[in-house]
C-alpha cells in the first residue's frame, strides 16, 4: 500500500522547522502532499496576515524535493482536506500532542484508517519570532529615520 501523507502549515516566512516538518513527513511516506494554508484562512483562524502572500508560499514550499505535491489548504477542515485528498498518513507538529484539539483530530482521523504522526517542533525558529524581529525591525527603522533627517 503507498503512504499518501499530509503536511499543513502556513509556511510563512519559510524557515528550517517548515523544512524539518517535511524532511520528516517524507521519510515517512512515499507521496507527500503539503497543504499550504490559504491567507483566509490565517486570517479567520490565526488573526494572522502573512507576509508572503499565498501564490509564493506555493511556489517555494512546491520547490521543495521533498514535496511531492502541494495544494492550497482552503477548506474550513482537515477531515474536508481528506476528502479532497484521501491521504493515508497526517504530520502536525508535536505542540499538537495530547491538546483537545489533537485529540479531536486523531479521533476523527481513525474513524477513517489515517495515522497522525507527530514531529518535534523546532524550537529555535518559529514565524512568530520571526514576524517579532521584523516588526522590532521596522519599529527601529521609523524612530531612526527622523533622527537621520537632521544630522
Amino acid at each position: 500500500m503507498v503512504r499518501i501523507g499530509y503536511a499543513a502549515g502556513a509556511f510563512d516566512l519559510f524557515h528550517v522547522g517548515h523544512l524539518n516538518i517535511l524532511k520528516h513527513a517524507k521519510s515517512a511516506c512515499d507521496y507527500l502532499i503539503a497543504g499550504v494554508v490559504s491567507d483566509e484562512l490565517l486570517i479567520s483562524r490565526k488573526r494572522v496576515t502573512p507576509v508572503i502572500p499565498l501564490a509564493e508560499r506555493m511556489e517555494i514550499v512546491g520547490n521543495i524535493r521533498y514535496v511531492d505535491q502541494v495544494v492550497a489548504e482552503d477548506l474550513s477542515s482537515k477531515m474536508e482536506m481528506w476528502e479532497r485528498l484521501r491521504f493515508t498518513t497526517f504530520f502536525k507538529g508535536d505542540d499538537w500532542r495530547g491538546t483537545p484539539q489533537g485529540l479531536e483530530l486523531e479521533r476523527q482521523f481513525a474513524e477513517v484508517g489515517v495515522e497522525v504522526v507527530y514531529f518535534p517542533y523546532t524550537m529555535s525558529t518559529s514565524s512568530t519570532a520571526l514576524r517579532r524581529a521584523l516588526a522590532s525591525l521596522e519599529a527601529g527603522a521609523v524612530v531612526a529615520e527622523p533622527v537621520a533627517a537632521r544630522g
